[in-house]
């Protein structure tokens, strides 16, 4: 679920805006379709993925990642690996974060999030040209709420490499998909702008 190249929380969305995205993207239902196994087991995973969130909210990390590994061992979600991954990466553990995306992806690959959050932690790595296809996985991904996050990222990365037509494609393509995005809008006036 990252977001941006930099942010006060590393590579992702503001707390509100991940919040208020956890809420329009998940509920129960989210955990009752996915996989098999007993209801009853889904319904305690979505509790516990839900309490590990507000501890990651609270910045109890550790407390988080114990909530989000107890909801994985009851039943495994791709979102439950994608937040523990986030959390990890609040803790500068970033390849632990990583793996946590691929766990994500080999439990949905259609979950476009962990394919542009390991973008995002290879960009906090330096490894810019590793990011970029992670970032096109994350825009073709069937099941992604955000498609406009891999297009700014995108962007930002063809932009430090100094691919300018490309960054503004992919800034335009971000506003395309989302016409509010601040962020991208704002990348790209100051890209138009330094180039005139």
């Amino acid at each position: 679920m990252a977001e941006t190249l930099r942010n006060p929380v590393p590579c992702h969305k503001p707390f509100a805006i991940r919040h208020k995205l956890l809420q329009i993207l998940m509920d129960i239902q989210d955990f009752l379709i996915q996989g098999e196994g007993r209801e009853e087991d889904k319904r305690q995973a979505w509790d516990l993925f839900q309490q590990a969130y507000e501890q990651q909210m609270k910045r109890e990390l550790e407390e988080a990642v114990n909530l989000y590994k107890k909801s994985l061992a009851t039943h495994p979600t791709a979102e439950a690996y994608t937040f523990l991954g986030w959390t990890y990466s609040w803790m500068g553990r970033i390849d632990e974060a990583i793996d946590e995306c691929r766990k994500a992806i080999a439990q949905d690959p259609d979950f476009g999030n962990p394919y542009n959050d390991i973008g995002a932690y290879l960009i906090e790595k330096g490894e810019f040209d590793e990011a970029i296809p992670w970032f096109q996985k994350a825009i073709q991904a069937k099941r992604y709420e955000s498609p406009a996050y891999p297009h700014l990222n995108l962007g930002r990365v063809y932009e430090r490499k100094g691919n300018w037509t490309e960054a503004i494609d992919s800034y335009k393509k971000a506003l395309a998909l989302d016409p509010n995005y601040a962020l991208a809008r704002k990348a790209l006036g100051r890209l138009v702008s330094s180039l005139n």
